[in-house]
């Protein structure tokens, strides 16, 4: 296939942030073989005229729970323990297989109409699961299982050991990663200092190191986890699992709320690669020193996390918030700017799953991920003055009106090619209904029901 996208504005996101006014882009079965200002080629089979649209990289959701869509406003309102316990432990523990691959179809029909095609997951219950549904969805995904060998009040299925845990995910590596012509990949998942020993870390990190593939965990996410990590451990966490030689390039570090100054420089010396997730912190986490954090040159990408814990599985949403919390809890109006924001979404995001080469930025040899967006769809992104402005702080997920991953349409005129939308959101309801059932959660009605 050979498509030729023109007459747009083109927000490259390469290293030099060119943007052409009026450009076109030619792609060549998965590739993008030509960008910018040439003379249109008679000799594609698919030409559009993307006049007052804008073409841009697609986003990377750096962490984000698919095996989570089902659960959508089941623990809204509560305290952390009761959201761990009472709400989200007795879902995710009650999960099939097949829940997890509905859950994950659903997750991915979101993710496409929000101009998202790469995520990377830090712990769905069933990799088997996640793997199916990436694939036939299209979309680009660094799956891991989610992955704990202590801790109390674990539900019974997930009661396992160090050597069960870790050979699962060798199993699961083994046999889903790099499928889909490359677009699954399968990664080491931890879940968290509270659920895992000294060496359940440090044999994830030698056996991603054998792999040559990363560690997703979630590190430093609240301040019982540093108070948790102090009384366990003689340290904060991100200091205890810098001493265990565990920081590196291939960590994803999610949410990263409470790090001193210090550790914010471990990260740096280590390259450890942050992924912020705005609106989940804004429950009950805190503010992530994020401004610090681009100072100093970390890496820092966006993530969504999981829908209990922000019910907006939305990249450009994320966008937003990230647009208003820093310049609120610090009084200063110029930190993390529209730019900086921009990137975190694309090619950050690239960096942190380890495939900055391959997309995150329109370029001449990179794979064709990309998304068209019509600012004139509604009167809400308009007008257009500063158009990177305008993407961060008005775009609205229903201004991009195609998708695309690897060369393939996934998204056209706001309809999903690869998944039967409406099939999918009624097997959603029926499985999350199920899932509620089995694991006996109950919520307490707001108003009377009449």
């Amino acid at each position: 296939m050979k498509i030729l996208l023109k007459n747009a504005m083109v927000i490259t996101m390469n290293e030099k942030r060119e943007v052409y006014r009026e450009g076109n882009v030619l792609i060549e079965d998965d590739r993008i073989t030509k960008i910018g200002h040439f003379q249109d080629t008679g000799d594609c089979d698919e030409v559009m005229d993307c006049k007052g649209k804008i073409i841009m990289p697609s986003f990377v959701n750096t962490h984000t729970h698919t095996s989570q869509q089902l659960a959508r406003g089941l623990a809204d309102d509560v305290d952390l323990l009761t959201w761990l316990r009472e709400r989200i432990w007795p879902y995710e523990s009650n999960m099939t297989e097949e829940d997890s691959y509905i859950s994950t179809l659903l997750f991915c029909a979101e993710q496409i109409k929000a101009g998202c095609t790469s995520i990377a997951e830090p712990g769905g219950q069933f990799v088997s699961g996640m793997a199916k549904a990436i694939t036939e969805a299209g979309i680009r995904g660094k799956l891991a299982k989610s992955v704990m060998d202590c801790g109390e009040g674990l539900p019974v299925p997930w009661q396992r050991s160090t050597e069960e845990e870790l050979a699962k995910q060798e199993e699961d590596l083994k046999k889903y990663h790099n499928t889909a012509d490359g677009r699954v990949k399968v990664w080491f998942g931890i879940r968290t200092i509270f659920n895992a020993t000294d060496e359940l870390i440090v044999r994830s990190k030698e056996l991603a190191d054998k792999y040559g593939v990363g560690v997703h965990m979630h590190i430093a996410e609240a301040k019982a986890e540093v108070e948790y990590a102090k009384e366990t451990r003689g340290c904060t966490t991100v200091t205890h699992l810098n001493n265990l030689g565990f920081l590196d390039k291939n960590v994803i570090a999610a949410h990263s709320v409470w790090l001193t100054n210090e550790e914010v420089e471990m990260f740096r010396e280590h390259g450890v690669k942050v992924s912020h997730n705005p609106a989940s912190a804004m429950r009950v986490l805190g503010f992530a020193k994020i401004p610090r954090m681009l100072r100093e040159g970390i890496c820092v990408a966006l993530g969504t996390d999981g829908t209990p814990t922000n019910n907006r599985m939305n990249m450009v949403d994320e966008m937003w918030v990230t647009s208003l919390i820093h310049k609120g809890w610090r009084l200063e109006p110029d930190v993390v700017k529209a730019e900086e924001i921009l990137t975190m979404a694309t090619i950050n995001g690239a960096k942190a799953v380890g495939e900055e080469d391959l997309y995150g930025s329109l370029e001449t040899g990179k794979k064709a991920d990309l998304i068209i967006i019509d600012p004139d769809v509604n009167p809400d992104m308009l007008p257009v003055h500063d158009p990177i402005a305008n993407l961060v702080t008005s775009m609205h997920s229903t201004n991009i009106m195609c998708t695309m991953c690897d060369g393939k349409w996934l998204m056209k005129d706001r309809t999903l090619l690869t998944i039967d939308e409406n099939e999918i959101i009624r097997l959603g309801k029926e499985h999350a209904a199920a899932i509620c059932r089995r694991g006996g959660i109950r919520l307490p009605d707001r108003f009377p029901m009449i």
